[in-house]
Parts: C-alpha cells; sequence; structure tokens
C-alpha cells in the first residue's frame, strides 16, 4: 500500500509551527524581565527614595519642615522635584538615542544579541542602586539615566521582534500576553519587596537598607530573565543583510536613519498614529512617573502603603492586558484604545478628588488605572506595528520609542513646575487631561487599513 504524502502545513488551519510557537515564548520573557525594574524601582520606590536623599542633602539629617533647596548646576531645584526632573533629563537623551538604536538593529541580522547588549548596561545600573546612601542623590540621578537609556533602547529592539515572532493578526493578542507576562513578573517581585520594606528587620535591615536591596533586587531579575530571550530567540532565521551594510562605517545608520525620516511621508498613517500615541502616552507616563510621589506627599502614604497600591494595580492589570487584547479581537485595537483613554481621563480627575490619608480609596482608583494600563500600551505597540514598512521595524520602533521619549519629557516638566509653583500636587494633575483628549481626538483620525495596506503589513 502506498502511504498517502504528508499533507502540508497550513498555519491559518494548524496555527504557527512549533518553533515559532518556542521563539514566542521567549519574546515574553523580557517583557517578564524589565518589568521587574519599571514596577519596583521606576514605579514605586526610586522616586520616594531620591527625594529623601535630595531632602537630606539640603537640609541634612532630621531637620524637620525643611524647605531648602538643592543647587544643581547653578539651579535651585525643590527636593520633591529632582525625581521628576532626572525622568525629564532622561527622556530627553532617549529621545536622541533610541532613533540611532533602531537604524541599528534594522542592520543587524541577529536582534537577540542586540537585545542584550542594550538591557545588560541598565541592569548592571539598576544593580547598583544597593550603593544609595546618605544624601548621594547624585549618584543616584546618573545610575536612573543609565538605566532608562538601556531599558527604552532594547524596547526598540524587542518591539520590533514583534513583527518577527507573529503575524500581522495576531499581534494584539501576542503584544497582550507580553505585556501580562510583564505585570506578572512586577507583581511577584514587588510582593516580595514589599514584605522586606514593611518588615525589614526580618533580615537585620533598616527600612533604607531594606529600600536599597529591593531596587537591586530588581535590576538582578532584569539582568538575568533576560537571558531567555537572548537565548531562546537565537533560532529565528537570520534577517537578511541590509545592502549595503558594511559601507559607510559608523555614518551608516545615521543615513539610514535619514532615508526613513524622509520614507514617513509615504506613510502617512504611521505619522499620524505616532502624534496620537506621543500625547496620549505622556499623559500615561506621567501619571506613572508621579503616582509614588503624588502618593507620599500629597495624601501622605508611606512606603508600604504604596507598593500594596502598585501590587494591586499588577494584579488587575494581568488580566486587563488580556481583556483588552480580547476586546480588540471583537471591537477592534483602535476602538479599544480610544475607549482606555476615556478611562484614563475618569482616573485622573478621581486622582484630583482623593482626599489626603484615603487609602481605601486610592486603592479602588488603583483597580481602574490596573484595568487600563497595560491595554492601551499593548495595543498600542500592535497597532503600530502594523503601519510599518516590511524590513524597517526597528527603526520605526526607534522613531516611535525615540518619539515618546522626546515629547514625555513635557508631562513631568509641567507636572514638576506646577508642583513647584504651586506648594501642591493637586493642581498638576489637572493639566494632563489635555494629554488625553487630544491624544485621543487624533488617534480617531487614523487609518488602520489603509496604513497597514501601504506598509505592505497586509
Amino acid at each position: 500500500m502506498t502511504a498517502s504524502p504528508a499533507r502540508p502545513l497550513d498555519p491559518a488551519r494548524d496555527g504557527p509551527p512549533p518553533s515559532l510557537l518556542r521563539a514566542r515564548r521567549s519574546w515574553y520573557v523580557y517583557d517578564w524581565a524589565n518589568s521587574a525594574y519599571v514596577t519596583t524601582t521606576a514605579t514605586v520606590l526610586f522616586a520616594p527614595y531620591l527625594t529623601v536623599l535630595a531632602r537630606r542633602a539640603a537640609c541634612g539629617e532630621g531637620a524637620q519642615g525643611c524647605t531648602r533647596d538643592l543647587t544643581v548646576l547653578g539651579l535651585q531645584v525643590a527636593p520633591g522635584s529632582l525625581a521628576l526632573y532626572t525622568t525629564t533629563l532622561a527622556t530627553l537623551l532617549s529621545a536622541l538615542l533610541l532613533p540611532f538604536a533602531g537604524a541599528v538593529a534594522d542592520r543587524v541580522r541577529r536582534r537577540n544579541l542586540l537585545l542584550g547588549a542594550f538591557a545588560w548596561p541598565g541592569a548592571a545600573a539598576a544593580t547598583a542602586m544597593v550603593a544609595l546612601s546618605g544624601d548621594r542623590w547624585e549618584l543616584g540621578v546618573l545610575l536612573a539615566v543609565v538605566a532608562t537609556l538601556s531599558l527604552t533602547a532594547s524596547s526598540v529592539v524587542n518591539d520590533a521582534l514583534l513583527c518577527d515572532v507573529a503575524a500581522p493578526a495576531e499581534r494584539d493578542a501576542v503584544s497582550s500576553r507580553g505585556w501580562a507576562a510583564g505585570y506578572l513578573a512586577g507583581f511577584l517581585l514587588l510582593a516580595v519587596n514589599l514584605v522586606l520594606v514593611s518588615s525589614p528587620g526580618l533580615v537585620g535591615l533598616d527600612e533604607e537598607g531594606a529600600v536599597r536591596v529591593s531596587l537591586a533586587s530588581a535590576g538582578l531579575w532584569w539582568g538575568v530573565f533576560t537571558l531567555v530571550p537572548v537565548l531562546g530567540l537565537r533560532h529565528l532565521p537570520p534577517r537578511p543583510a541590509v545592502p549595503g551594510a558594511g559601507a559607510g562605517g559608523v555614518l551608516a545608520p545615521v543615513r539610514q536613519l535619514v532615508r526613513t525620516l524622509r520614507g514617513l511621508r509615504s506613510h502617512p498613517q504611521a505619522l499620524r498614529f505616532l502624534l496620537a500615541y506621543l500625547v496620549f502616552n505622556d499623559g500615561i507616563q506621567t501619571v506613572v512617573a508621579a503616582a509614588s510621589v503624588y502618593g507620599q506627599e500629597e495624601l501622605g502614604f508611606g512606603s508600604s502603603q504604596l507598593i500594596t497600591t502598585v501590587l494591586l494595580v499588577q494584579a488587575v492589570a494581568f488580566g486587563g492586558a488580556l481583556l483588552f487584547g480580547r476586546a480588540a479581537g471583537r471591537f477592534g485595537a483602535q476602538r479599544t484604545v480610544l475607549g482606555g483613554l476615556g478611562l484614563w481621563i475618569v482616573v485622573v480627575l478621581a486622582a484630583f478628588a482623593v482626599p489626603r490619608g484615603a487609602f481605601g480609596t486610592w486603592l479602588a482608583l488603583a483597580v481602574l488605572i490596573g484595568l487600563v494600563l497595560g491595554g492601551t500600551q499593548a495595543l498600542a505597540r500592535s497597532m503600530f506595528s502594523r503601519l510599518v514598512p516590511v524590513g524597517a521595524e526597528a527603526e520605526y520602533f526607534g522613531l516611535y520609542q525615540a518619539g515618546e521619549r522626546g515629547t514625555s519629557w513635557l508631562g513631568t516638566l509641567v507636572f514638576g513646575l506646577v508642583a513647584q509653583l504651586s506648594g501642591s500636587y493637586r493642581p498638576a494633575l489637572v493639566a494632563l487631561l489635555a494629554f488625553f483628549v487630544v491624544g485621543a481626538w487624533l488617534l480617531s483620525r487614523v487609518d488602520v487599513a489603509a496604513g497597514a495596506r501601504d506598509a505592505g503589513q497586509g
């Protein structure tokens, strides 16, 4: 009897091949790796701890009610605004770096290796935060800037890899799962750090020592788990060599970037989306960056309460990201993100109205933040992946991240200035409404289907 020939695989019927599924699972792990730093350090512990160091440098140990400013490069800076200005500096530097990082990534045949090269210096800087003590705010600013530059550069490569591990129709779900994995990781590490900061005496530490150990743990987590995508994505087919990639030396990526910027005129939907994303993501990032300082300084919550809040956000955001992914499958990513931006407006108004010390109300607000936080950003990433030209994914994601960094300094700068001038963080919160309203209007004008056709993404 003659055996019938093997039926050829049909991706639409049989799903992705096992090798691609393994690569996709490895890709999820980079969100798992870096989200521990984003959650424990960038969102919860670093800004309040840097504020403590800065106030100690300005006023000395144990000075109560001191309103003395720091002198930074000849400028007077309120200690309570230093962390926000640090974020501003890091985002501006990122805006200059990231387009070139994207241009380099599109010229590298093995992006997984570049992912590690960009990620590990930031993980090392985050781990070195264990050395922050006394009034060493200058070291804190330096390490935070290095970690931020590393995080954003590696995110460009990771975002571009989404196009290698998922077809356009799968990217909303795959991107949402990556974000969900990140929130789960952030929750797990932060839960451990909550116990450490709340009861430092159990391991022979004081409160500041527990904070420093927690900061270092986030850096170690980031560095160790980055090994998974670096090794797990090595079996992806190498990218085709870019014509002339060996020519031009160090200036070749610059020339390639110039060509990409000129080519944006041929992809108007991608450009429209970028403008919308720059505006509404500025609002999201400012809320995230300022939340811990707002909770500590304006509402009077301690470190353990702030960590509990973020733990709740992380737990809800895990399900929220998956929920937004499913909603995008039913209603479309664009409509789902627009609905999410409406909820962000509710978040800002509700945060403005939270009374000082009202921790229960603050936790209820945290649930709403968790629902929309990951979903809006995950779907924004997958939407943009359908608007970028095939073969130039990293360059366009470099512009995506650089544009975000090039404008998101505005939100933190405005927030910091209004807080310094008014003496309260509440008025600063009102200004953030404009970012969500204008961003939603711009996003509603994007034709995703037309943009995908122009980009050859189907």
